[in-house]
């Protein structure tokens, strides 16, 4: 399969119960707080290249992480401690966001503009010793691009799915996936504009989401985005699914200023073809 082609982890089979978190963006503490809210044990311990998560969950949950573990944040490489350890362990699972794919290239050695928080990621892993940059390198590049889950009645994607591309691998899925319903066409403020897609979304299979900062969660058609903006000094939000209860702790800092202001991007006039 091409790398420019989406990847799926089809999991229907899978009814398990699930705690979906949104957009962490390096929020090391606002993390481990929501997690063990959510009934998660998380100890961070060591230093250097002995530097450890060591990690438990509930019997019979399992963890979704929908993706932006990167960028702007106070620690990055603690974040992907943690995340790869429950991965590795069975108790999560994640997808990729538009700034881990970023940061994924960077890793790769691919030339990338260190900008909108990357910077950040880089200062702090050049702190960290190469084996970790391999480990993360190859853990994001493993990452599925969205999860099918609970027998095709949820799918999670960083930055959401149009209802006829469930099921699909093509790029302009992966396109949607990392980056949402946007043509690259920018804004006032140089900002990639990004469309209102659930909107329009008239599928039978619930999407949450986050990619795009809201001041609180809200379904509209079958559709959730649960970024509600944790490193801009919001919240970092779970959803239990499928009890459909939400569960946030507030940040502890605004660790970035936000160049919009938070709540749902523009609606397109026409839909274009994919």
């Amino acid at each position: 399969m091409s790398s420019l082609e989406a990847r799926y982890l089809d999991l229907r089979s899978q009814s398990v119960p699930l705690d979906i978190v949104g957009d962490v963006h390096g929020c090391i503490d606002e993390l481990i707080e929501l997690l063990a809210r959510l009934g998660y044990g998380v100890r961070l311990e060591g230093e250097g290249e002995g530097r450890r998560a060591i990690t438990s969950a509930p019997a019979g949950r399992r963890l979704v992480l929908v993706g932006d573990l990167v960028d702007r944040g106070p620690s990055t490489p603690d974040v992907l401690r943690v995340v790869m350890a429950m991965v590795e362990a069975g108790q999560a699972w994640s997808v990729p966001g538009n700034h881990d794919n970023k940061f994924m290239r960077w890793l790769q050695g691919r030339p990338v503009k260190l900008t909108h928080g990357l910077e950040v990621s880089v200062e702090q892993m050049q702190a960290e010793p190469p084996g970790f940059h391999d480990r993360v390198r190859a853990f994001v590049e493993s990452l599925p691009h969205y999860l099918w889950l609970d027998r095709g009645d949820l799918v999670v994607a960083h930055a959401g799915i149009k209802e006829h591309m469930i099921g699909e691998t093509r790029e302009s899925v992966r396109h949607m996936c990392l980056f949402g319903d946007t043509d690259n066409e920018r804004d006032h403020l140089g900002l990639t504009i990004r469309y209102h897609w659930a909107a329009e979304y008239r599928g039978p299979t619930h999407v949450v989401y986050g990619h795009t900062p809201v001041p609180e969660v809200g379904w509209v058609n079958r559709t959730l985005c649960i970024d509600t903006g944790a490193v801009f000094g919001g919240s970092l939000t779970a959803l239990r699914w499928p009890e459909r209860e939400i569960v946030s702790v507030p940040a502890r800092a605004a660790y970035a200023a936000s160049r919009k202001p938070f709540g749902h991007p523009q609606p397109r006039q026409s839909n274009p073809v994919d």
